[in-house]
């Protein structure tokens, strides 16, 4: 030290410029030299799944774009969280490739970095599945099948869900870490604090619990609706009725496969803190594929349970097929009869395979309804 002063002291305290092998030692927590075989297995299932998860809802949101019969409110939310899954699959795709033997040769703010994109695709998806809980809630108490916000309205929430999904994954670097405060590192995660990681989790998992109480009000509320109704002879519309508790159980569902991928996550967080014998770290890296499989898992659920969505990927997939078919013939004809004749060849060839594809696409729009 080169003076007394108050801020040589707190400089001499901070270690803002040790490698990243110091906190791991501080926290006690092992880095590899090597990829072992369970490490290439975990990181191999966890490459293969971020590279659907980031495929499947690039679709989402294409579809969503495309067909008019989701521009409504609680699908522009649904997109706006296919969008944070896709973030989801990125930061896992980037963490594959900076984690085991690489980890070491991070810097303080490419480590921040890593863990921070991870934090704000979580949050962004946290965040979404409040807002369409609220907008679900707000809705169907109206007794409506769609909400009435206006798009402008839509667009400020999800600017806000990522305003605050932003912030909350820059928070550990702007200076809520153990870079001044050695002691207070976390296990898991050695450059955070533990008090930070306390903070993110118990809100994480108090959002859950409240969006759950907001889905159970919702489904008391329609049962006991169809029950009063029942009761005076009255029927709830046939069409109204299946599409709205459809929608329900869809988003439902997704919320349901969220807090079963995410809560052990959350959980072994607070072990971390609170639970010195605990053996964190075995059960870390199998966490954290579960917690990213579910972002592959949204676009299986919207497949699978609403017949529309599934139309439109459908045609989606068929169009990109038929695209790729259509150009592979082109180049075979152009390769035999020259370039001058391809445009003339394509035209008689092509229309036997575009007539029944036209056809199915058409009955395939025409299956729209929501299960």
């Amino acid at each position: 030290m080169d003076g007394t002063s108050a801020p040589s002291t707190v400089d001499t305290v901070c270690h803002r410029n040790e490698p990243i092998t110091f906190f791991y030692n501080a926290s006690k927590k092992p880095l590899t030299n090597e990829w072992t075989s369970e490490l290439k297995l975990v990181m191999g299932l966890g490459i293969i799944v971020s590279i659907f998860t980031v495929m499947a809802n690039m679709l989402v949101m294409v579809a969503i774009y495309r067909n008019r019969r989701f521009h409504f409110p609680i699908y522009y939310l649904m997109a706006n969280l296919a969008a944070a899954d896709f973030l989801a699959g990125l930061s896992y795709f980037y963490l594959a490739f900076n984690t085991g033997p690489e980890t070491k040769n991070l810097t303080v703010n490419v480590w921040m970095f890593r863990q921070g994109l991870i934090d704000t695709s979580l949050t962004a998806s946290v965040a979404n599945l409040l807002a369409i809980a609220i907008e679900r809630h707000i809705t169907v108490f109206q007794m409506q099948l769609h909400s009435k916000m206006s798009v402008r309205r839509v667009v400020i929430i999800i600017a806000i869900i990522w305003i605050a999904a932003i912030f909350m994954g820059a928070i550990p670097g702007m200076g809520w870490n153990c870079i001044c405060d050695i002691k207070s590192c976390s296990t898991m995660v050695p450059l955070y604090s533990t008090s930070y990681l306390t903070f993110w989790a118990v809100s994480n998992l108090f959002v859950f619990f409240v969006m759950l109480a907001l889905y159970t009000h919702i489904f008391a509320y329609v049962r006991g609706r169809a029950a009063r109704m029942a009761m005076h002879g009255a029927h709830l519309s046939l069409n109204s009725g299946h599409a709205t508790m459809g929608l329900l159980k869809t988003v439902s569902i997704v919320l349901g496969a969220f807090i079963v991928c995410w809560t052990p996550g959350m959980v072994i967080l607070l072990l971390d803190v609170y639970c010195q014998a605990c053996d964190v770290l075995y059960y870390e890296k199998y966490f954290l594929v579960l917690a990213m499989a579910n972002s592959a898992m949204n676009p299986i659920i919207y497949s699978s349970r609403d017949k529309e969505m599934r139309a439109t990927l459908q045609r989606l997939l068929c169009c990109c097929r038929f695209k790729r078919f259509n150009e592979a013939w082109g180049r075979v004809i152009s390769s035999s009869v020259g370039d001058t004749a391809v445009d003339a060849k394509l035209n008689s060839q092509k229309r036997p395979f575009l007539t029944p594809l036209s056809k199915n696409l058409t009955q395939l729009d025409e299956a729209h309804s929501i299960v």
